[in-house]
């Protein structure tokens, strides 16, 4: 949140102190009105709005406030690719840095507005559009013709369907509200700052905790993007088995950049760090040093997502033959992940219990494990109440999926772990077996396999739709799938 200046004067004479008067004249002329008119509201326009009711309804009286973030610097002086916070974007579509969402109580009898909801006035604190006069324009060097331009406020407001002010006037805003405020900390150093002292721990954490929550079920743009996600990613593993057709050892690198590329192309960016596991990297379940090479005769787990361009990520996993052919022993491994892979996704359908999934694909694998003797004495029953199949499969089968790739982390356990499954809700099934390169528990050949499938599941009123079913799972599948992308 800039600190609001109070003589625009003073900003004119600190950037033009730097330049001669005939070239600071100079710059202030001969520029076209750039305004655009036309602006239609974006997609989840609608779908905001409706949020936003929802959260107003849950806080009447209450001043809430939702800050997009700050640009976090890199090195000296970059800074790292902006996000916005989820929670932000879940309630404005912007992804505008420095921004803050602000709803403010309003007063008895006050009438809204269109697309507000009725018991707060929302508006969204973004920064205007660089004016010629200032000089900010070229001067500073995050001005328009440094970083780009922005929208001004009439345009902010047409795309996104909500009144927009200067977030430069923020500060002496907050300091004028009276009444309880709650504020989703973290952010925004200069809105926490601002705000101290007029807030509390336990009422901003139940403020995150409501706003988690409200995403676990999604909507009909949610969904959809959701799909779109899904959709990219799988052309993403399809260029990277091609990139797997050459000659000797690919860099696990190349393979990186290789989907990053793909998620570039079709969205924002990847939704979080691609895992590229090669050989025995796989059993390190979230290798993203990626510095191997994946050689012919060896599996590579491939875990990665496209973000979309309204940053909804997808998150899905496949262990590929870098051959293109699975070893007898590798596919045994396989296909007691695909079984158990399959086992969760049947368990996932409205009215089941979140964990039922889980608990399903771990029956599965502890089967598998006491037909090849690594659970001793104990039967798959024993070993999965004492946990003994863990050695061996280390994580839970699954997470919610959003804006977050482990969306809603900071919903309550009663609602989400401990929860039911609803139509809407979108999560991941991701069994997987890794066993370690110097586990002398396990036979020589098991040694250094990883193997993990994970498919983006949406839980329907009949069932469940998976929606990256567009990738081969079961291993004759994808031996056919490489082979014919690999011509």
């Amino acid at each position: 949140m800039p600190a609001e200046t109070d003589e625009n004067q003073q900003r004119k004479n600190g950037l033009y102190g730097r330049v001669s008067a005939e070239l600071a004249e100079n710059m202030k002329r001969g520029w076209a009105d750039t305004e655009r008119h036309d602006l239609q509201p974006i997609a989840q326009a609608a779908y905001t709005a409706l949020r936003r009711a929802e959260l107003s309804a849950r806080f009447p009286g209450e001043l809430l406030v939702v800050p997009a973030g700050v640009p976090k610097v890199r090195a000296n002086d970059t800074s790292y690719p902006f996000r916005p916070s989820s929670d932000y974007v879940y309630l404005t579509g912007d992804q505008s840095p420095n921004a803050v969402l602000v709803l403010e109580p309003r007063e008895p009898g006050e009438a809204g507005g269109p697309g507000e909801p009725a018991g707060h006035r929302a508006t969204a604190f973004v920064l205007p559009r660089s004016d010629r006069e200032s000089g900010e324009f070229w001067l500073d060097y995050h001005g328009e013709l440094w970083d780009g331009p922005r929208n001004s406020l009439a345009e902010n407001a047409r795309l996104l369907g909500l009144a927009c002010d200067d977030v430069r006037t923020l500060a002496g805003r907050l300091a004028a509200a009276t009444g309880p405020v709650r504020l989703l900390r973290g952010h925004d150093p200069e809105v926490d700052a601002a705000l101290a002292g007029r807030t509390a721990a336990g009422r901003d954490d139940e403020f995150r905790t409501v706003l988690s929550e409200m995403r676990l079920v999604k909507d009909e743009f949610e969904i959809a993007d959701l799909r779109f996600a899904c959709a990219a990613t799988a052309l993403g593993f399809e260029d990277v088995v091609r990139t797997l057709a050459g000659a000797g050892p690919t860099p696990e690198r190349l393979i990186e950049g290789t989907f990053f590329t793909r998620a570039r192309v079709e969205g924002n960016d990847v939704g979080y760090a691609s895992i590229c596991a090669a050989g025995p990297h796989a059993t390190t379940l979230h290798w993203v040093r990626n510095d191997g090479e994946a050689r012919p005769g060896d599996l590579l787990l491939l875990d990665a997502g496209v973000e979309t361009r309204n940053l909804y990520t997808a998150d899905i996993t496949r262990t590929l033959p870098v051959d293109g052919r699975f070893t007898p022993v590798q596919r045994r491994v396989y296909e007691a992940v695909y079984a158990a892979q399959e086992a969760g996704i049947a368990a996932v359908k409205p009215g089941a219990a979140y964990r039922d999934f889980h608990d399903a694909a771990q029956r599965v694998l502890a089967e598998h494990l006491a037909a090849w003797g690594l659970l001793g004495d104990r039967t798959a029953e024993e070993a999965v109440a004492l946990g003994l199949q863990r050695r061996w499969t280390l994580a839970g089968t699954g997470h919610m999926l959003g804006l977050d790739v482990h969306d809603c982390a900071k919903a309550r356990t009663g609602m989400y772990v401990d929860g039911t499954l609803e139509p809407g809700m979108v999560l991941t099934v991701e069994p997987g077996l890794y066993f370690q390169s110097d586990d002398l528990t396990v036979p020589e050949e098991y040694r250094g396999i990883g193997v993990r499938i994970e498919d983006d599941i949406l839980v329907t009123e009949e069932g469940n739709e998976n929606l990256s079913a567009a990738l081969p799972r079961e291993a004759g599948e994808v031996e056919a799938w490489m082979a014919r992308l690999r011509g």
